[in-house]
């Protein structure tokens, strides 16, 4: 009788567990705006992430996966902006209303607001997103940033990497302010 109900839990236990976030149908991007009014879209490659049944949000972001499409500046944003060998990472922890996630119909979508914490090179910063969370299916949805979330170098302690990477590239100037959008698929 043990071993059956043992068996079962085993079993039953993928029902209980979190959602995973599906890297390759995911995506975070930003823009870098320099002299004034040059805007590049970047992205991240690498993203992983989960959500418990009780509304636990934890995502994080291989700063290493940077793409900017160019690779000598992918380098200097990783060595001299995010200093990679100290925060490999960023990530980012909320707690979702799971009464209100729970009351979107598969098929449909709605709005939810997401009150979180972003670490991002050894300091941390409260953000506040709305979110439109769309279910697929049982099995799958889908949360997209409504709005960008606009960063601040300055509150990261990123100035003088922005700085660095500016005198690197002499350009008379890039922004502090960095637009951040995502689309984020969870299985």
């Amino acid at each position: 009788m043990r071993f059956i109900l043992l068996f079962i839990s085993l079993v039953a236990f993928p029902a209980l567990s979190e959602w995973q976030l599906d890297n390759p149908n995911s995506s975070l991007s930003f823009i870098s705006i320099k002299k004034a009014e040059v805007a590049e879209a970047h992205q991240f490659n690498k993203l992983s992430g989960s959500l418990t049944n009780d509304g636990q949000v934890s995502f994080t972001i291989n700063l290493l996966s940077v793409d900017t499409n160019i690779a000598i500046r992918n380098e200097r944003i990783k060595t001299f902006l995010f200093n990679t060998e100290l925060y490999p990472t960023a990530s980012f922890d909320a707690q979702l209303d799971m009464n209100k996630f729970n009351m979107i119909a598969v098929g449909d979508a709605g709005k939810l607001t997401l009150t979180g914490e972003i670490d991002l090179h050894g300091q941390k910063q409260t953000v506040v997103s709305d979110v439109l969370v769309a279910k697929l299916s049982e099995s799958s949805f889908v949360v997209s940033s409504m709005k960008p979330i606009i960063l601040n170098a300055e509150q990261f302690g990123l100035t003088e990497g922005v700085k660095k990477l500016q005198a690197l590239a002499k350009l008379p100037s890039i922004s502090n302010a960095v637009p951040v959008s995502f689309v984020l698929t969870f299985k």
